[in-house]
């Protein structure tokens, strides 16, 4: 039995720059990173210390060489938050691409961009 999601991986050009814009821009925190020295490196990020899920950035090339038949494309992650009107202006305060706040009928969403033109979203549920 599955109990809950444990790591996502998220394949990209930049891992340097991807960890620059995870943790600066939205305040996640590196759990820890790993490097074999043969060109296999990995960051695994965070929104807190104590998350249950995290995020693992991997060399989206390296990969590729090591592994052609796996599915490198950018998973559509929904995130949480308390306050999506502070978050959402918090990221237009340090220049990240953020989409308009858009109400849905049980919640209100927006989708912000990384560095490589990634799109995310995040929702904050009506109370």
């Amino acid at each position: 039995m599955i109990n809950r999601v444990g790591q996502i991986m998220l394949y990209v050009n930049d891992q340097d720059q991807a960890v620059h814009f995870w943790t600066e821009k939205l305040g996640f925190h590196v759990l820890a990173e790993e490097d074999n020295e043969h060109g296999m490196r990995w960051i695994e990020i965070a929104p807190s210390k104590d998350a249950e899920t995290s995020i693992v950035l991997h060399n989206k090339a390296f990969i590729s060489k090591m592994e052609p038949e796996l599915n490198l494309g950018t998973p559509s992650l929904m995130f949480v938050s308390d306050d999506l009107d502070k978050l959402h202006n918090d990221l237009l305060t340090v220049h990240v691409t953020v989409g308009e706040i858009v109400e849905m009928p049980s919640e209100r969403v927006f989708n912000f961009a990384d560095y490589e033109g990634n799109y995310f979203a995040v929702m904050e549920k009506n109370k």
